[in-house]
């Protein structure tokens, strides 16, 4: 898997760790910034990361800042992309399986090392379940294109 990565200057380590995990999994990936604990603004590397996904480059998106919240609002700016804060394994885990997440958002100064590793792999190795959860991303999609998800047939 193709695998693009960002952090703002508080998710650098973070970031760093990301990007060991998914290479030792195997992975592909693109760091798209920033390079050391200068600071910057997290909306620029959310979007670099997103688009990333939106336009193929990659298939998903990983990014760390202090809280994770910066990078999943400017990321869920980009069509095409759900990203989702996960704090827990469990959460990373449903983002994939049942909401079919393509980014995922770490809050660096939340999460040490050991729940970050377990996050990514879970993350990482967790496929969307489809079923009854594709209508619900469909609705998200049509939400996206700023019509009313009601309109989504239930079947």
């Amino acid at each position: 898997m193709k695998i693009a990565i960002g952090s703002d200057h508080r998710g650098f380590e973070a970031k760093q760790q990301v990007k060991a995990i998914a290479t030792e999994l195997g992975h592909e990936c693109i760091d798209v910034g920033t390079d050391d604990n200068n600071p910057v603004d997290y909306p620029d590397l959310a979007y670099l990361a997103a688009t990333a996904v939106s336009n193929k480059q990659a298939d998903v998106a990983i990014l760390a800042c202090a809280t994770g919240i910066g990078m999943s609002m400017a990321a869920n700016k980009v069509r095409g992309i759900r990203a989702a804060l996960c704090h827990d394994e469990l959460s990373a885990q449903i983002s994939r399986d049942h909401n079919d997440a393509n980014v995922l958002c770490l809050s660096a100064d939340q999460i040490g090392a050991v729940l970050l590793r377990k996050m990514v792999e879970v993350w990482l190795s967790t496929e969307f379940s489809g079923g009854r959860h594709e209508r619900r991303v469909r609705k998200i999609e049509v939400i996206e294109k700023g019509q009313d998800p009601q309109e989504v047939k239930n079947g």
